[in-house]
């Protein structure tokens, strides 16, 4: 291709995502299925001879990185403390600890089942699909009922978080062991204390940049950060964690260096700003993503009784999870739209490609991955279709969507 064929490729890629978003307000259809939908059309239409497989599979591999950085960082600028909302963001903090756990062993013992492999190794591929994509689920809960909407949020993100530490410690090159969960947990606490003087330092560096251009300047900074921290393999995703709480619980968490330090305008600029461009960088990064992957994907694999099987097993697993632990645990009387929307994605699919050698699993059909993330897409679409609205007497409210990516 030209350089004009390129460009042509990528502006239309983006408008196409635009209309899936004006789609997915109208009529609740998920837009990530819709961009999975267009890759896969992309791919039977062309084959390989649009993209060569190693150039989609090393981009989708660098924009999952730099989304997963994005998604972050957009849930802890979702992520408001207060001591009025306590008792729900600990219901939010535990239910999505003990669902990740509960599900991921769980699914770890179907892959077994079905494969014979190792369970550590099947936990390892359990993980991902046990974490509740908090960048698909967030955007589409903006209607509903209050306390609903909050509870979702703050869990979708601690499932983020959670999910991506507990990965991180079954592929620790110790080995699971009491021994190997303290020194993991001593990193957990240095890296803590190492993100806050970061994240402190880069919201005072900041607010004294008096050029335009300092946003992407600070997200070349949490990326290099994140991969040094990978490198010397501590959670370095806790500074970029930390430095979104602050900045949007600034309030709250308010050492006396940089409040003196920092006028309160140039705090508001920065929340401003920061959300609104990790927004706009995230929809472009989710966009290319999942319209690679799905060009990448092997459609053929959805004909095989094994995927079908073993896929509905894992949902039905993560539903029976859900249902018990929000209608028994919380005593939730009305477990909907909650049960449903447990969407699969950006995080699962980069999770489960970063998956090390020595953890690979030759009998595992990458189809069960594909079907779960579908599947539980189609189900969060029926739980916010069917659910309560405020300011609604249960007619679907345009707005209530969002943008579902």
């Amino acid at each position: 291709m030209n350089t004009y064929e390129i460009v042509l490729l990528l502006s239309g890629g983006v408008i196409i995502s635009y209309i899936f978003n004006l789609i997915a307000k109208k009529f609740a259809i998920p837009s990530v299925l819709l961009l999975l939908g267009t890759g896969i059309l992309l791919g039977q239409v062309f084959g390989q001879n649009l993209l060569p497989a190693t150039f989609v599979n090393k981009t989708v591999e660098i924009l999952g990185v730099v989304g997963l950085i994005m998604i972050i960082l957009e849930a802890s600028l979702d992520l408001e403390l207060s001591r009025d909302k306590s008792k729900m963001i600990a219901q939010a903090f535990f239910a999505a600890l003990l669902i990740l756990l509960a599900s991921s062993f769980s699914i770890a013992l179907i892959i077994q089942q079905a494969t014979g492999e190792t369970f550590r190794n099947c936990l390892v591929y359990a993980t991902p699909m046990s974490i509740i994509s908090s960048a698909i689920v967030i955007p589409s809960v903006e209607n509903l009922l209050p306390h609903k909407r909050e509870f979702i949020i703050y869990e979708a993100s601690f499932s983020d978080i959670f999910g991506i530490l507990f990965f991180n410690y079954l592929i620790a090159d110790e080995g699971i062991s009491i021994e190997s969960g303290i020194l993991y947990g001593f990193n957990i606490v240095w890296s803590l204390l190492l993100s806050v003087v970061v994240a402190l330092g880069l919201i005072y560096l900041l607010s004294r940049i008096t050029l335009h251009l300092k946003y992407f300047l600070l997200f070349a900074v949490l990326l290099v950060l994140y991969a040094a921290g990978k490198l010397l393999h501590l959670p370095s995703l806790l500074i970029i964690l930390f430095f979104g709480l602050f900045i949007n619980n600034r309030k709250v968490i308010r050492p006396k260096i940089i409040v003196e330090g920092v006028p309160q305008h140039m705090f508001d600029e920065v929340e401003n700003n920061l959300k609104s461009i990790t927004a706009e960088t995230a929809f472009l990064i989710r966009t290319f993503f999942f319209i690679l992957f799905g060009y990448s994907m092997n459609v053929g694999i959805f004909s095989q009784e094994e995927v079908w099987i073993t896929g509905s097993m894992v949902v039905l697993a993560l539903l029976v999870i859900r249902f018990i632990f929000l209608r028994f645990i919380q005593s939730q009387k009305n477990t909907m739209p909650e049960l449903l929307l447990m969407p699969r994605g950006l995080i699962t699919i980069l999770l489960f490609y970063g998956i090390p050698q020595q953890f690979k699993l030759n009998t595992f059909n990458n189809g069960i991955l594909f079907f779960v993330i579908l599947i539980t897409s189609v189900l969060m679409m029926l739980g916010i279709m069917t659910a309560e609205k405020k300011g609604s007497s249960g007619s679907l409210n345009d707005e209530a969507i969002g943008e579902i990516v």
